[in-house]
């Protein structure tokens, strides 16, 4: 690996938009991209089974102008993960992350997910065999532990064991991953936030570089974390309902770089995006449903999204739908 490029992939980390299923798709992050040219953005989780023998342009196809952007990746299998990795490495991703927080009932019976926090020594194998086979970075988002294991104990063990194998970049979900008793929407809540524990692991583990997310909701907060030591910070949910909040500033008070744009600026940017993809074949809704959040906060945030919401979905809806919800927002702003 290329110090360089290993290093502006540190920076970018700073500040990153977490993988989320569903929401995160490439449409998404283009984007968030316009956005912050700095953010580290990831992909939705991919299973490596899936890019062995799926169709790989639609799973890891992206836009070279959504870089830095970081594959995350799902699987329990040394070898299929390498081979997955050495497949996306080659679409220009600057990043694997392998996903040992997830806990849904799917990633558990594929062995894969906040289950891999049970075998830390499997996840440094995993991790290994990717190490070998790409010259990009390898890291790992996880989550202090699950079901009845005590985080104080398996977290240091699973740094430790994992770091060991070459890994030095982690992001940690700062809650326990409930796999029996609790949906995958409700272990995004209910267990209590530890970031205490994550300072620790700060203190205990300096060479490494790790990040916190979960709850964070604001760059005020994303600011406090970073003065307390930590090197970076993840954020999902507050990223993609009210991106503009966390995004529009973050290359100035994150990075150090001039403001960035506006929002009103952001949408007419999307327009010449969305219509390739309509071109394409695609559908208005598949890009406006990440935009819904844009003006969150700001007078005409509810005429933006009921415009987008009840007319996006309608056979043949074009970029007018937009400049349209967009008018609604600056003549109240007026």
């Amino acid at each position: 690996m290329e110090n360089a490029v290993k290093s502006q992939i540190d920076i970018s980390s700073r500040l990153s938009v977490a993988p989320m299923m569903d929401w995160t798709d490439r449409h998404c992050r283009y984007l968030h991209r316009l956005m912050s040219q700095d953010v580290l953005l990831y992909t939705e989780m991919v299973t490596a089974p899936a890019i062995l023998h799926g169709d790989r342009d639609r799973l890891l196809g992206f836009d070279a102008a959504e870089q830095p952007v970081a594959l995350q990746l799902g699987g329990s299998d040394p070898a299929e993960l390498a081979q997955a990795a050495r497949i996306a490495a080659a679409y220009g991703y600057r990043e694997i992350n392998l996903n040992c927080g997830c806990p849904s009932d799917r990633v558990q019976s594929g062995r894969f997910g906040a289950v891999l926090m049970e075998d830390p020594a499997l996840v440094a194998a995993c991790c290994a065999a990717m190490i070998d086979a790409v010259d990009i970075p390898v890291t790992v988002k996880c989550r202090i532990g699950v079901d009845d294991q005590a985080p104080d104990v398996i977290l240091p063990t699973f740094l430790d064991a994992v770091s060991a194998a070459g890994v030095d970049r982690f992001a940690i979900h700062a809650r326990k991953a409930w796999l029996q008793g609790l949906s995958p929407k409700e272990n995004r809540d209910i267990p209590p936030l530890d970031y205490d524990l994550v300072f620790a692991m700060k203190a205990a583990f300096p060479h490494l570089h790790l990040s916190v997310n979960g709850g964070i909701g604001s760059l005020d907060e994303a600011e406090a974390f970073r003065d307390r030591g930590m090197d970076g910070v993840m954020i999902g949910r507050a990223a993609y309902h009210t991106p503009a909040d966390i995004l529009l500033d973050a290359d100035r008070r994150i990075f150090g770089k001039s403001q960035g744009r506006t929002v009103e600026e952001v949408v007419a940017l999307m327009l010449p995006y969305i219509n390739a993809h309509l071109n394409a074949g695609g559908r208005l809704h598949q890009i406006t449903r990440h935009m819904l959040g844009l003006f969150q906060g700001r007078p005409g945030a509810r005429a933006w999204r009921r415009h987008l919401s009840t007319h996006a979905h309608r056979d043949g809806a074009g970029t007018e739908v937009v400049e349209t919800a967009l008018l609604q927002v600056t003549s109240l702003a007026a």
